[in-house]
């Protein structure tokens, strides 16, 4: 991005308007999130209000991901978030990593393009409903911002990390009262330090700079956490980060390596912290437990803090809620890439002693053909080694990469590499590769949680592995078994669908068939089996070739015939059937039911109009106190040119929603759209049905239409 500092002319930079934004909304920090051009994802590229390091695990946020920000820019509306319990019940995963009480507002960036978001943060302890006036001054603030983005005469660009934007407050001339301040400080006994909104270090008395162990011209101008090694510990992050965004005080008790325990409290507001430091007044013995977790001084500033922990938490939480292995390569790609900064991916699964590459971004496919079918053994690249030992591999470089594998930074075309084994319980799953376009230096925190993270992902692909096969199994047995093709009937139109039930239900047993008897006369046969397994489909296929075996005679015939088939195989599972003899010679009807749904007929024109037929009804099959069933037949015209439609229960049952009242919403859909064109009618009422996710079963449906 362009540094906006200043403006030029009369052009009105970024930080003019974050810094009046904040101040405008009485919100203790604003952010602005851009769109990546590499990609759908959204980069914190400026903040007001905040340390840039508290907002490091936030830095950039997939599109897709579940959270309010994404949400706000992908449905272009602005959302509150007024209370922390609000953002558990509302968005779950990124409670996880957001453990903080504050309000937060998300308002989209939209002008003449998408350009992304604008962020407000208020403490916990304003009102947590937003009012009308409220919602006005954020989204005209969110338009400003927008404006800038616009006109400004230096095309945006995306940085490395957030820029710092000072927030900018009137107020006097601190030179008048500052000497007298400064006095007054320097006489306590108690350590005092001020530290700006950037976590840096403005000024600080004598007593602090002797309890920290530090001299006073290491610490000004520098953050804590730099200048103080002891202090770069996840405990001390967490408590700082917790003031920062509730704007409360926090207390606590920490250990000075080797044995000195301080009391250290924080006061927050607007313009930064005010950090007091005294000695702890109990001595406690040196063997005795830490009230908190403790670094020693000697102990790399590098260890894994509680941004990276919250983190960690919220992308575990996305990884269990994936089902198939295309959902953890999706979630892989979308939110643990742009969380780490890498732009390559690809995941393999050990299979047969090769690696088979499962999925991939950001690679040329013909690269990733290149890769697909190696041997384990192989030395044209780490994978194979990575997870036979179990050992993570990283990479900073091409040149520390082509010392151990000389061939693999002409293949890949990528800078930096973290090659991670997948093992569960000592069961090699796979290797998920991260690639970098630069050189990337990986310091001890980002190994430590990309080894964490790469066994989540292993579990998470381990059971997608299992569910796919689980499920490729059973979707294919039943696929096997609908028919492949539908005859062709002289003055009979066709078409039919089936839709598997939503995401993450396993197989069922609902089938369709049409059966040519002669060139007039065909059989139209629909059903569902009861379960949602292997078993379900099984037997569906046994009705299927019950059905045909009997074909031609009464309908009333063939499903007692049916029924008595599915008693001698004593299955414990009903199935529901609809049998239809059509006569197109004598345009008529013969139906009959085992207790499945009415048909819908709908009359030809001038005057259409759609009725689910009347069936007199039998027994389920397979209900052993029925084994000599009666199965009613019912006969009904059929006019030239009239659309039946017969459909299983998942095209029409809904929660909360009574059944009846649904086929009668169904036939309505038919009556209004019942002169399409039939694969067109059929798509149409698959549409009525509902979005994929909120389906709970399947849905066969097959269209006739007389000529």
């Amino acid at each position: 991005m362009s540094d906006d500092s200043t403006a030029s002319g009369g052009e009105v930079s970024l930080d003019q308007v974050l810094s009046a934004t904040v101040q405008r909304t009485g919100a203790l920090a604003a952010g602005v999130y851009l769109l990546s051009p590499d990609g759908p994802v959204l980069c914190l590229t400026a903040v007001c209000g905040l340390p840039v390091r508290a907002a490091a695990p936030w830095w950039r946020v997939t599109v897709s991901a579940a959270g309010p920000l994404s949400e706000a820019v992908r449905e272009d509306h602005l959302v509150w978030v007024g209370r922390q319990e609000d953002m558990a019940r509302l968005y779950p995963n990124a409670a996880a990593g957001l453990p903080y009480q504050f309000a937060l507002a998300f308002a989209p960036l939209h002008g003449v393009r998408r350009w992304g978001a604008l962020v407000l943060v208020w403490p916990a302890s304003r009102p947590s409903s937003l009012t009308r006036r409220e919602r006005g001054h954020i989204l005209s603030s969110a338009g400003r911002v927008t404006q800038v983005l616009e006109q400004a005469s230096v095309p945006w660009s995306i940085p490395d990390q957030p820029r710092a934007v000072p927030l900018l407050r009137p107020g006097p001339d601190p030179t008048q009262t500052g000497l007298a301040a400064v006095d007054l400080l320097q006489r306590l006994p108690v350590g005092a330090l001020s530290i700006d909104l950037q976590g840096r270090i403005t000024y600080l008395n004598d007593s602090a700079a002797r309890l920290l162990g530090r001299s006073a011209d290491s610490l000004l101008g520098a953050q804590p956490w730099q200048a103080v090694p002891w202090l770069d510990d996840p405990v001390h992050e967490d408590h700082y980060r917790t003031a920062v965004f509730s704007r409360e005080p926090v207390a606590y008790t920490a250990l000075r390596p080797p044995d000195r325990w301080l009391d250290i409290r924080l006061y927050p507001d607007d313009s930064g912290i005010s950090a007091l430091i005294s000695p702890h007044p109990r001595r406690q013995p040196a063997d005795a437990p830490a009230p908190h977790i403790t670094a020693d001084l000697g102990a790399s500033p590098e260890a894994a803090g509680t941004g990276r922990i919250h983190q960690l938490i919220h992308l575990a939480a996305a990884l269990s809620q994936t089902v198939t292995v295309a959902d953890v390569i999706s979630m892989v790609a979308d939110q643990i890439l742009p969380a780490f900064g890498a732009q390559g991916m690809v995941i393999s699964a050990a299979d047969a002693g090769r690696l088979r590459i499962i999925g991939h971004r950001g690679y040329d496919p013909r690269n990733v053909a290149d890769l697909d079918g190696l041997p384990l053994d192989t030395d044209l690249t780490p994978a194979g080694h990575v997870l036979q030992s179990g050992i993570p591999a990283f990479f900073a470089d091409p040149a520390e990469m082509t010392r151990a594998h000389p061939r693999t930074p002409a293949l890949s075309g990528k800078q930096a590499w973290a090659f991670l084994p997948l093992v569960v319980s000592e069961r090699r799953v796979g290797c998920c590769i991260l690639s970098y376009d630069h050189p990337h230096p990986f310091s001890a925190s980002d190994r430590a949680v990309l080894v964490s993270l790469a066994g989540l992902i292993a579990q998470a692909m381990d059971r997608a592995l299992l569910y796919d096969a689980k499920h490729d199994l059973a979707h294919g047995l039943q696929q096997a078994l609908l028919p492949v093709t539908l005859p062709v009937i002289p003055h009979l139109a066709i078409a039919a669908r089936y839709l598997p039930a939503a995401h993450g239900i396993d197989i069922g047993g609902d089938f369709y068939d049409l059966i040519r008897l002669s060139d007039t006369t065909a059989a139209a046969v629909i059903g569902d089996v009861q379960g949602h397994n292997i078993n379900a489909a099984a037997l569906m296929g046994q009705v299927r070739t019950a059905v045909h075996a009997t074909a031609g005679v009464l309908p009333g015939e063939v499903l007692a015939r049916t029924n008595r088939v599915l008693m001698d195989l004593e299955t414990d599972l009903f199935v529901s059937c609809l049998y239809i003899h059509i006569d197109l010679a004598r345009r008529c009807l013969h139906l009959a039911s085992a207790g499945h749904l009415p048909p819908l007929l709908r009359s030809p024109a001038p005057s259409p109009h759609t009725i689910a037929l009347e069936v007199d009804p039998g027994p389920l099959l397979g209900v052993r106190v029925c084994s000599e069933a009666d199965y009613p037949v019912t006969t009904v015209p059929l006019p030239a040119g009239s659309l039946l439609a017969l459909y299983t229960d998942g095209l029409v049952e809904a929660p909360d929603t009574d059944i009846t009242d649904s086929i009668a919403a169904l036939a309505d859909h038919i009556n209004a759209n019942g002169d399409r064109p039939l694969d067109a009618m059929a798509e149409s009422l698959l549409r009525h049905a509902g979005l994929p996710h909120t389906r709970t079963d399947d849905i066969a449906l097959l269209l006739l239409r007389s000529l």
